[in-house]
């Protein structure tokens, strides 16, 4: 069976691998065409998750049996918070994995991108599907340090719902008071309306803080071709201003051979001082 080396892989304290991946829902199988099978993808995912071992994972697009198969690939190291986007949280999901011999989850929560985020199913701005944020409080076992991640996956076809969507999650990253993370598809590439609304506040792009980027400047919808340097990168991780970011890049990597999804993982490697979330560390 062919080695598959990690993009990044385990890393050290103080630094915490974060990873964002469009899983790509399971579609009936008479869609036309190999590449597109969860049955085909679905070794090779478990093959990047076992090499990469990220200490967050942001996914989206996940159909409810689809998570119950990456948390068996993840093992019981890891914790998950995550929700469907319908009401009474079914529906297609978004969801957070978390290796919790490194991180405790302090809070959770599931809001929806609309004028009544606390309205399960709730939609506004012309978005034909509902759209949501998983958002959990960490504590860093290691370095005490508190700080957010938050993981989300904008409409397709709307320009205007995604830069409302974007004045949601930037005000909520506003009214934090730790650093924070946001992960996620945001179905439109860096520099358009929607990136420049969140990161012309306290938020920027981790591809433009990294002291190394991993890549040649691939875009991560690779629709499971190979990837091309200059397309459109519409998975981003975004990290509060002076975040140190070690590196991030798309993930072109083919484990068996295989395209985990139609989009390509995307990495960073981040660390947050102790003591940067203002607070005393709690307890666990």
């Amino acid at each position: 069976m062919p080695e598959t080396p990690p993009f990044v892989g385990e890393v050290q304290p103080p630094a915490l691998h974060l990873m964002t991946l469009n899983l790509r829902r399971r579609m009936p199988a008479w869609r036309p065409g190999r590449a597109d099978r969860w049955e085909t993808r679905r070794p090779a995912l478990a093959r990047l998750l076992e090499v990469e071992r990220p200490s967050i994972l942001g996914l989206q697009e996940v159909l409810p049996d689809q998570s119950r198969e990456v948390e068996a690939m993840l093992g019981d190291g890891y914790v998950s918070a995550g929700s469907g986007r319908e009401r009474g949280g079914l529906g297609e999901r978004c969801e957070l994995h978390v290796d919790a011999e490194r991180l405790r989850i302090v809070g959770e929560r599931t809001w929806w991108l609309s004028n009544s985020p606390g309205v399960p199913g709730s939609r506004s701005f012309g978005n034909l599907f509902p759209r949501i944020v998983v958002q959990v409080e960490l504590q860093d076992r290691a370095t005490l340090t508190r700080f957010h991640v938050l993981v989300t996956h904008l409409d397709h076809l709307s320009e205007r719902s995604r830069r409302a969507a974007a004045g949601l999650i930037r005000a909520e990253v506003e009214s934090l008071d730790a650093p924070a993370a946001v992960l996620g598809d945001f179905n439109t590439g860096a520099g358009s309306a929607t990136h420049r609304a969140l990161t012309g506040g306290p938020l920027a792009d981790s591809f433009d803080l990294a002291r190394e980027r991993l890549d040649p400047g691939f875009g991560s919808y690779s629709h499971y071709r190979p990837p091309r340097v200059g397309a459109r990168r519409l998975d981003w991780i975004l990290v509060s201003r002076g975040t140190a970011v070690d590196a991030a890049g798309v993930d072109a990597a083919r484990p068996l051979g295989v395209a985990v999804s139609d989009h390509d993982p995307v990495h960073a490697v981040v660390r947050w001082d102790a003591g940067a979330d203002g607070g005393a560390p709690s307890e666990g």
